[in-house]
């Protein structure tokens, strides 16, 4: 018997309760014989418990003492360093990663870590890290700030689907532009473009100023000299923004043998990876704020440089590898139970799945030793302040998108000065 059928002690209980009433009238030993074998294979009990159960009280008697605690201050002084750095994963992804990542960052000198700690952090089990995570206060939570097009010609000939969520290749990526507009959508301003392997959850993102082939084109550019395995397919929704003849161009000159897919129409949820890291990896940091100024575009892209390193070297993730679907009665909706795998990180997903070559897994695992994510974590954070502390654009005075272009390094570094904001010395001719 499973530990999902096993019946708990209140379970065994309620049970031999109903049951002694029928042992107490049953008129012959051989009845009363028939009962326990029954009684010994519902309960899985020894027969002479279950005897002695049956003629006794069935009451539960109270503890002597309180039972106490396995795991003490340090184990949650250590969870709380770990919980923290991670941004407060839940239990079930941080838990199979308790043990690398105390020793990474006592290699950082965030925590001291000991033999008997480590042994705790490897047989601590998820219940406990999700009742020890209550009881620890977190010091900055993450709260957002704020709170279909038609087909066109050009689409034809790229088929609509989805990407199987069991794909195990590296490489299939869904896409999708996140819009920083605030509360209206008139004029220039930012977006994100996000891109997420289904296979590992490898993330990407890249923030542009408008949604114009010229600044779409610079943001994929830059993602795939950034990307460490090559690009098999991309699959955003029917946008124009992905959708034209320049990026087409582009995508059939830079990205050789890639495939285009895209979602069917009015169908949300044929790119329901991205959607939700849309929400955990875009929203809740930047919130519904309007960004529309060329500083804040680059320094949304610092941002996101910093979480590059953050969620793909050290967030794990949890990849479903079944989905048990049960049939229901007639008109109901089929009961879908998903089973999900260890979390691991992007980063060592790609090293398992061997999608990744030698001299780069090398530089990721180097840059990973050396970064203290505790710290990047709250440089992520200064980081957004940082963004939240520029003025937005002047109405009326256009910003200078050439300005954001990584192709365009030496205009970069006058991006974040005041001077960029006076529209007759920022404009190029």
């Amino acid at each position: 018997m499973s530990n999902e059928d096993r019946m708990n002690i209140d379970e065994r209980r309620k049970y031999l309760r109903k049951m002694k009433k029928r042992y107490a009238q049953a008129p012959t030993r051989e009845e009363k014989g028939q009962l326990l074998d029954e009684m010994q294979v519902v309960t899985e009990l020894h027969r002479k418990s279950l005897t002695r159960l049956v003629n006794g009280s069935l009451e539960r008697q109270p503890r002597q003492g309180q039972r106490g605690r396995t795991y003490g201050p340090e184990v949650q002084y250590a969870l709380s360093i770990i919980a923290e750095s991670l941004d407060y994963l839940c239990a079930e992804r941080l838990t199979p990663n308790l043990v690398w990542m105390a020793n990474h960052l006592a290699s950082h000198g965030e925590l001291v870590v000991s033999p008997p700690l480590l042994e705790k952090l490897d047989q601590i089990s998820i219940s406990t890290v999700q009742r020890v995570l209550a009881r620890i206060p977190r010091d900055k939570p993450r709260l957002p700030r704020k709170g279909p097009q038609r087909t066109r010609q050009i689409t034809q000939g790229i088929p609509m689907k989805r990407i199987p969520w069991d794909v195990q290749q590296p490489g299939h990526f869904e896409v999708d532009l996140v819009h920083h507009c605030g509360p209206t959508a008139s004029g220039e301003y930012v977006c994100t473009l996000q891109m997420i392997d289904v296979a590992t959850g490898w993330s990407e993102r890249r923030a542009v100023l408008g949604r114009s082939y010229l600044v779409m084109e610079d943001a994929f550019r830059y993602i795939l000299t950034q990307l460490p395995f090559p690009l098999l397919e991309l699959h955003p929704d029917n946008g124009s923004e992905f959708f034209n003849h320049h990026l087409l161009r582009f995508f059939k000159e830079a990205v050789q043998g890639v495939k285009l897919s895209r979602s069917r129409p009015y169908h949300k949820n044929d790119n329901r990876f991205v959607e939700q890291k849309n929400s955990s990896l875009v929203r809740a940091y930047l919130g519904d704020d309007r960004l529309d100024t060329v500083a804040q575009t680059i320094a949304v892209n610092q941002l996101y440089d910093k979480m590059w390193v953050y969620y793909n070297l050290f967030q794990p993730v949890m990849r479903l590898t079944e989905k048990i679907v049960t049939p229901t009665a007639k008109g109901q909706l089929a009961k879908v139970n998903r089973r999900h795998d260890q979390a691991r990180t992007p980063f060592d997903r790609l090293w398992a799945a061997e999608a990744i070559s030698n001299d780069r897994r090398e530089q990721l695992e180097t840059l990973r030793d050396q970064t203290n994510p505790r710290q990047l974590r709250q440089d992520i954070y200064d980081q957004i302040d940082y963004i939240f502390s520029l003025p937005n654009a002047v109405p009326g005075q256009p910003e200078n998108v050439y300005l954001t272009l990584t192709t365009h390094p030496d205009l970069q570094a006058l991006a974040l000065d005041p001077i960029l904001h006076d529209p007759d010395l920022a404009r190029v001719d």
